[in-house]
């Protein structure tokens, strides 16, 4: 696609040594390993890094192929990869995943192992989400946080009717990013496009969890299932059992667990720690909130604060702390 390598760049840096590239990134993004590929006398290359909180946007334009190892130490992100001209090869495990213009490459940064940039010149947007929007999206979109792997699906071809849209919204937000545009002046637009760019991915791109969005998360649950679930919400701050709930519904409690299951796709249990971690995820992101972590995580029944953490950074992609952190920087 030739109108593809034909975009409105205006470098912020550039140079013709490759250590010097490295410096700047690093600079932004903090170390990591890469190396050009073959001898190189000369690298010259051009650059430019829009930074608009949860979204961040990298143009670069190469000469010469190079090759960059995956931090996984780093923060977690979506790595949306628009090749214009060249390619980039993506090594997923045993997997090596090849990006060329007219697709869309969604890479999470702490399942990729190394990056190759292709191409005599290559030039890419490289939109990098926080990893934070995209399991929003998720458990706003299924009503359930993620967990494990959501295992996207790497590669969305821009002229299928979901390529098209995503494509679409990728290059609207790219071209508010670039060159200081107006989207970094916005944060109200930013906001509102992010979400939208995180929910559009989780219901468009075929993933781990994408038969919950089929005909059975559309059936109707009976009536026993609601009212459990009320029961849940109304007692989410107390030391229920699933007798108890079972109770609560009027049914046994083998009935519970197999209405959950066919209608919920998972266990009562797990129903109730995913309402308990919406609450404590609430409390967090509430800036009058003064409560300790520790008293937050025990008003809401969870005494083991080693695996609450873990299971809350599965479920939102990032520790509870950080999450204060952010709510008390804002």
């Amino acid at each position: 696609m030739p109108q593809n390598a034909s975009i409105d760049f205006a470098p912020r840096f550039e140079g013709s040594n490759f250590e010097q590239m490295v410096e700047i990134f690093a600079g932004r993004f903090g170390p990591f390993d890469a190396s050009p590929i073959g001898r190189v006398r000369d690298f010259p290359w051009k650059a430019d890094v829009s930074l608009g909180g949860s979204l961040t946007l990298v143009t670069g334009q190469y000469f010469s192929g190079w090759g960059v190892k995956a931090v996984p130490e780093t923060s977690e992100w979506l790595s949306i990869i628009l090749p214009r001209a060249g390619a980039l090869d993506v090594t997923l495990g045993q997997t090596i995943i090849e990006g060329l213009p007219g697709q869309l490459l969604l890479v999470n940064n702490h399942e990729a192992e190394y990056f190759l940039v292709r191409g005599e010149p290559h030039l890419s947007d490289v939109l990098r989400l926080d990893w934070t929007a995209v399991t929003q999206a998720f458990a706003a979109t299924l009503d359930t946080p993620q967990f494990g792997a959501l295992a996207l699906s790497p590669i969305v071809d821009l002229s299928t009717p979901a390529g098209q849209m995503i494509g679409n919204l990728v290059r609207t937000i790219i071209d508010g990013l670039r060159n200081d545009g107006p989207l970094l002046h916005s944060p109200i637009a930013m906001s509102h496009l992010t979400q939208a760019l995180a929910d559009l991915i989780i219901r468009s791109v075929p993933h781990r969890f994408s038969h919950l969005l089929n005909g059975r998360v559309r059936m109707i649950a009976p009536w026993h299932v609601h009212r459990a679930i009320e029961f849940m919400r109304a007692n989410v701050d107390q030391p229920i059992t699933m007798p108890m709930v079972a109770a609560a519904a009027g049914v046994s409690l083998r009935a519970l667990q197999s209405g959950f299951m066919a209608f919920k796709e998972t266990t009562p249990s797990a129903y109730l720690r995913t309402i308990r971690l919406q609450a404590v995820r609430k409390n967090l992101l509430d800036p009058a909130n003064r409560q300790t972590l520790r008293e937050i995580c025990l008003k809401w029944g969870f005494f083991h604060f080693g695996r609450f953490s873990a299971l809350y950074k599965t479920s939102y992609g990032e520790y509870p702390s950080e999450t204060m952190k952010r709510t008390a920087s804002t």
